[in-house]
């Protein structure tokens, strides 16, 4: 009896210092020393490796890493702990050793407590403006933020330049118009009147047609979903054609058209493409010599149909090529006022080439005349006919 107890209490007393042995090694498996060295840190860092909300929601740098914003964080010795892809976008070149020396430089003062900003500018071309941040975080951190704002200051500018013209185009008419009323408020000449007052109509008609062209412009460039119907180019022709035909015969001019392929199908806004060809054919009259002719072709260059419009007026100088689609840009602004121009056909044109996926080119020499093409991408289930006509109209 007394062997049998003897033998239970040294089986309890193994199967106790093997429970206790199993116990302690698992604890030691989820506890680290306290003196156990870090490991070493990865050139990049993640922010956190815990997920931001519940249980399979995406990590802060999943969610950071997406951002276009430049994010870099450093610790309170310096070193970088973390940097999103749009921080190392322009690694190698340039302006990205520029924006790497200021966030160094920033971020050595945000550790102390200072909050900077610094705009560093490029002039191009393109012209470039990124904006640096820096600001302080808790226990010496600091967090440096890169904005490439090289965009919205383009717009900005823009936007400024229009109203600025815009402002000035109707300044002229509209003030002509409040002194010509001046002058007939107290004259009894009948035949100053009639004067007088065929000049305030065609002022009018002037601030119409600015307004008419801006709202052209306006649609296009804000319209709803564009359209995409087939359209038979030689009705554009004749459509452009026709809403110049009046203005030519009253300058003397004849607008031919000439090798127009048949059959040469396109897919777009009919009348956005009839506006942009009409803008063409508006313009060369309006800067061909008096008697002089005006020449429209349309001619296929694989899968493009080019609508050409060739004229023998005053041409354009080689250092204007590059502005002549701004809005309200005029080489010659005296004689664009004569000849009534808004300075917003070009614009209109090359707004809606880009809306059909083209484009439009210049080819001009001062005194010699210009050539206009405008290339509108074929349908792509339609085939073209090789045969071609001539056609003459006055």
């Amino acid at each position: 009896m007394v062997i049998v107890l003897v033998a239970i209490v040294a089986v309890a007393a193994i199967v106790g210092a093997a429970v206790g042995w199993a116990l302690a090694r698992r604890a030691s498996e989820h506890e680290a020393p306290a003196t156990a060295p870090r490991p070493a840190a990865a050139p990049r860092r993640e922010i956190a490796a815990h997920p931001a909300g519940p249980a399979g929601s995406p990590t802060w740098n999943e969610v950071v890493d997406r951002l276009n914003l430049g994010v870099v964080v450093a610790g309170p010795r310096g070193r970088i702990h973390y940097r999103n892809p749009a921080a190392g976008a322009m690694a190698g070149t340039h302006l990205g050793l520029l924006i790497d020396d200021t966030i160094d430089h920033l971020l050595a003062g945000a550790r102390t407590g200072r909050e900077a900003v610094k705009v560093l500018e490029l002039y191009g071309p393109p012209r470039v403006a990124v904006v640096v941040r820096a600001v302080p975080l808790r226990d010496g951190t600091a967090l440096a933020t890169i904005e490439d704002v090289s965009e919205r200051r383009r717009v900005d500018a823009v936007r400024t330049d229009f109203v600025a013209n815009i402002s000035h185009e109707l300044k002229t008419p509209v003030g002509a118009l409040a002194v010509l009323a001046e002058a007939l408020e107290e004259e009894d000449d009948l035949e100053v009147v009639r004067r007088v007052a065929g000049r305030m109509v065609r002022e009018a008609h002037r601030v119409a047609r600015t307004i008419d062209d801006l709202m052209e412009l306006s649609r296009i460039e804000l319209g709803e979903e564009p359209v995409r119907d087939p359209v038979d180019i030689a009705d554009v022709v004749t459509g452009a054609v026709q809403r110049t035909r009046t203005f030519a015969e009253q300058r003397g001019i004849t607008i031919q058209v000439l090798d127009q392929p048949v059959g040469v199908v396109v897919t777009g806004d009919r009348r956005q493409l009839e506006s942009a060809l009409g803008n063409l054919v508006e313009n060369a009259v309006k800067y061909s010599e008096q008697g002089s002719s005006v020449q429209v072709r349309v001619r296929l260059e694989g899968r493009w149909a080019e609508l050409m419009v060739a004229d023998h007026g005053i041409g354009i100088p080689a250092a204007d090529h590059a502005r002549i689609f701004e809005r309200f840009y005029r080489v010659d602004r005296a004689r664009g006022r004569d000849t009534g121009g808004t300075g917003l056909g070009l614009s209109i044109v090359r707004h809606v080439a880009t809306n059909h996926g083209g484009e439009v080119l210049v080819s001009s020499q001062e005194g010699e005349g210009s050539t206009f093409v405008l290339r509108i991408p074929l349908a792509p289930t339609r085939e073209q006919a090789p045969a071609s006509t001539e056609e003459q109209l006055q």
